[in-house]
């Protein structure tokens, strides 16, 4: 039977940071679990890659259940199956959110002054920067708020710009590149790929050690570090009788800590989108732009840059429902390119796309197992809409959309909104396309969540309440959405985790 001293299970954004922390603590014999592949494709290095990598095997490709709110639709919920997680088939735009965002969690240890101080030194790591070559409509939407265009959009006010990103030389750097190769390289920490899990194994109330779903049995010494990612972190704990004691008995699971808090609180940032075509306006598929495209892939190769380049969702805002000072209540994500509305999401034209999303949404849901069988997903119910606040505030969120993209300085490339189209304009009216239209912007967090309190599975430590050396450090973790983008934030949890864990085994 293979042993470790630690085990890691997920090689994603937190997880790799996680093994950063945990190798720089000077602990070794860290065996590091990924369910899906190696990183090791063009696809994954090339930014624009990520419109071929969703719902490819490097995609966990989860649905919701039916949305009561958005008209019993089933959302879809891209996962990354691969080392580097959803880091390393997302657009890679870097936010550390707001501050209030982490004040707001009221935990020891996770206030914004501690926090920032936490990725300042990721940040030295990871490296994020300005967009390099942005499209002119993302640069003129950059400059509707703001005078200095070396400048993200700013979470705390409204706010326009180029995003910044955690990519080098025109290629995504993900937290597998930053932390887990070198760990790897210095002999700290392994990597098991292809390695699925299934439950945990807990003895006398303490985690050692995991079950793959192909029966084989991994044994950790020293403890287990869960950073599986918002939707499979609450599920393995179930699985492994971790969890609400009236739900597992349902499916059969034996319960050896009853934690009703596990699962619950799912929520993500609502989006919704307006699309725009015309000739001349943004990239697609066109007879002017197909020299363009066929030399992309060589300029990409030779130098790093060009269309290859771009992270699709290029730039952006944050804007507020009402004038004045004050934190924002939505942000938006800018793509200068045609995105299709009939389903397929390449076809001929040029055009842009921009969507609006809730900073700080008010409905909850949660995640239940379908089955005590580790290959079927579980239930996933965001519970879209269901606090009555969400809905309208949206509805004036895609109104501020259409402003914004009013005001910008587009000239002869700007375009004609196409879908939904002006004349969808009532409050009704936008409800309405707002309920058949939306999404989520791909940010599910709060499964199992951190606090005081004891609803919440998790101390200020990451530590699960109620089994001894386990800690989960995703962002499952969150008490709260952060402001924007959940990216940079699951690589402060992850490192957060991998520290206290070490100060915890080393102590």
């Amino acid at each position: 039977m293979e042993t470790a001293d630690i085990i890691v299970i997920g090689a994603g954004s937190a997880g790799c940071a996680a093994v950063g922390a945990l190798a720089q603590a000077g602990l070794r014999d860290i065996l590091v679990l990924e369910a899906g592949p190696t990183d090791a494709h063009p696809l994954v290095r090339a930014p624009l890659g990520l419109i071929w990598l969703m719902g490819s095997r490097r995609d966990w490709s989860f649905s919701s259940a039916p949305q009561t709110g958005a008209a019993g639709r089933n959302i879809s919920v891209p996962r990354g199956k691969v080392v580097g997680g959803s880091g390393s088939i997302n657009s890679m735009v870097w936010f550390r959110g707001a501050r209030a965002d982490y004040d707001a969690w009221g935990l020891p240890g996770w206030g914004s002054n501690a926090v920032w101080d936490r990725f300042t030194d990721l940040e030295a790591v990871i490296a994020p920067r300005r967009l390099a070559d942005a499209h002119p409509l993302t640069e003129a939407l950059g400059r509707v708020t703001t005078s200095d265009a070396a400048l993200p959009p700013d979470p705390e006010c409204v706010s326009t710009g180029v995003f910044h990103t955690n990519m080098r030389d025109g290629r995504r750097w993900s937290a597998a590149d930053a932390w887990l190769r070198p760990a790897i390289s210095s002999g700290a920490a392994r990597l098991r790929t292809g390695a699925e899990v299934d439950r945990l194994i807990v003895e006398e109330g303490r985690a050692v050690g995991v079950r793959l779903v192909d029966g084989t049995e991994l044994r950790a010494r020293g403890g287990v570090l869960l950073t599986a990612g918002a939707i499979a972190s609450p599920a393995i704990l179930m699985r492994s009788g971790l969890g609400p004691g009236e739900h597992l008995r349902e499916i059969g699971v034996e319960v050896l800590a009853d934690l009703p808090g596990v699962g619950d609180n799912l929520h993500d940032h609502p989006a919704v989108g307006l699309f725009h075509e015309g000739a001349g306006s943004g990239r697609g598929l066109t007879w002017d732009q197909l020299p363009a495209w066929a030399l992309s892939p060589f300029q990409w190769l030779l130098t790093g840059r060009g269309r290859i380049a771009s992270n699709t969702v290029e730039g952006g805002a944050f804007l507020r429902a009402e004038d004045g000072d004050g934190p924002p209540d939505f942000q938006v994500h800018f793509l200068p390119a045609r995105i299709g509305h009939d389903g397929a999401a390449i076809g001929w034209g040029a055009g842009y796309f921009a969507d609006v999303n809730l900073c700080q949404p008010k409905s909850r849901g949660r995640l239940t197992l379908a089955s005590r069988d580790p290959r079927t997903a579980p239930n996933i119910d965001f519970g879209l809409f269901s606090d009555p606040a969400d809905l309208p505030l949206l509805t004036r969120g895609l109104r501020k959309l259409r402003a914004l993209l009013d005001a910008a300085d587009f000239g002869d490339r700007r375009a004609e909104e196409v879908f939904p189209g002006r004349a969808v304009d009532s409050d009704e009216d936008l409800a309405d396309y707002i309920r058949t239209r939306c999404g989520t912007s791909y940010h599910p967090v709060g499964t199992v969540r951190m606090g005081g309190e004891e609803a919440a599975p998790l101390t200020p430590e990451l530590a699960l309440k109620g089994i001894s050396h386990l800690w989960v450090a995703d962002a499952s973790s969150m008490p709260r959405i952060t402001t924007a983008n959940t990216n940079a934030p699951s690589m402060l949890i992850g490192a957060a985790g991998g520290e206290a864990m070490a100060q915890r085994l080393k102590g």
